[in-house]
């Protein structure tokens, strides 16, 4: 086990009805009035944004709203809300959503205090050491940000999609966590951050460094609980108990508990951002998409970890570790089609792939060779994109 430094700040705050602590939470922040950052309008459909503001303003919060964000959020939306801050003087920000939203929310908090453009810190030319405080009121269980110290942004320009690391500077404050609100959410949305929270854990699971057993054992029992609940879930979409356990699990698998004293992977989370840059797919159904095929790959070159990932979470029988690594590739696929997500770029809805600019922007944006476990260079990147054909 590596050497490790774990803290987790935010306070979760679960269960029916919690939105209605916002306000005081808010206020706990230090924070008189806040910019409210919210997607396409179903928070605001579901009543959820009317309980979110009664709440504020029974705790003598004010609020500024930035609303529309979409799905792989870009950078012109976090200059947007950046100029709002300093013309409001805002104190802190309030994303009341999924993953988008937080991680726009994150941007601008960080954008805000910062002299130069907020775009330094995911260009590794700054790093970003204050931000704004941001509590979350989460919609979406998938991403994990409201639990992360991580953002991603797409830049417009050059459609770069990077996802900005840090220890502490853009954890939030608090994260209220009802699962009644995801009870609407569509069957392929729920699909698809299930698919992500899974690849949140695997990017850490499959890992060289080695004697990690305690993190081995959180990761593989996650794994199994969503593995469990997806079907219920998916099933009966207004059971608390199946839409608790999923929610929960995808901030497990994000917070950083099962990464602790253990080199991580984010290979395939790289492959996907290159896809959903490009080609605007979900960021969950492409990752269902890629790490098969990462997956497939490895078992070629490191199947050790793939194996005994098999063995432990589906049950796989075999003792040679190739044969037990491709076993455990088909299995996770099953999963993946038993809840309707895809397995191809064909069904991704991506005809006539340019692999070829897929791996220039991979390299460009990753690094040459990128990856831990098994370090990637274009033309294994490309072997990659073409086993998703």
């Amino acid at each position: 086990m590596d050497n490790f430094s774990y803290c987790s700040p935010t306070r979760y705050v679960f269960g029916r009805g919690v939105e209605k602590e916002t306000g005081r939470l808010t206020a706990a922040m230090g924070c008189g009035k806040v910019l409210m950052v919210s997607g396409g309008g179903s928070a605001r459909r579901s009543g959820l944004l009317s309980r979110v503001e009664d709440s504020l303003r029974e705790a003598g919060v004010e609020w500024v709203e930035l609303t529309g964000i979409r799905p792989n959020p870009t950078d012109d939306r976090v200059r947007e809300g950046i100029g709002l801050c300093r013309r409001e003087r805002v104190e802190g920000i309030l994303a009341v959503g999924g993953g988008s939203v937080i991680d726009t929310a994150k941007a601008i908090a960080g954008g805000v205090p910062y002299e130069g453009d907020f775009w330094d810190f995911w260009a590794g030319k700054a790093v970003m050491e204050t931000a704004l405080p941001v509590g979350v009121v989460l919609t979406i269980p998938a991403a994990g940000s409201e639990g992360s110290g991580n953002s991603v942004i797409t830049k417009l320009d050059g459609m770069h999609k990077i996802s900005l690391r840090t220890d502490m500077a853009l954890r939030p404050r608090f994260a209220i966590m009802n699962p009644e609100v995801t009870f609407t959410l569509p069957p392929y949305q729920t699909a698809s951050g299930i698919a992500d929270m899974m690849a949140h854990i695997m990017e850490r699971y499959f890992t060289t460094t080695e004697e990690v057993e305690t993190t081995d054992r959180i990761a593989e029992g996650v794994l199994k609980a969503i593995i469990a609940e997806a079907p219920r879930v998916m099933a009966e979409p207004t059971n608390y108990d199946a839409r608790a356990n999923i929610m929960w699990a995808g901030t497990l698998a994000h917070n950083g508990i099962c990464g602790c004293g253990r080199r991580e992977d984010w290979s395939s989370h790289g492959l996907e951002h290159e896809l959903s840059a490009v080609y605007g797919v979900t960021h969950g159904a492409g990752l269902a998409v890629v790490f098969p095929a990462w997956m497939t790959f490895m078992a070629e070159k490191k199947p050790a970890k793939i194996a005994q990932f098999g063995r432990r979470v589906f049950g796989v029988e075999e003792s040679d570790n190739h044969s037990a690594a491709l076993e455990a590739v088909d299995r996770l696929k099953v999963f993946f089609k038993s809840i309707s997500l895809p397995l191809t770029l064909n069904e991704l809805g991506i005809e006539n792939a340019d692999i070829e600019l897929l791996v220039q922007k991979f390299h460009e944006d990753k690094g040459l060779p990128f990856g831990p476990y098994h370090p990637l260079y274009p033309e294994d990147t490309s072997a990659i994109y073409k086993l998703m054909e």
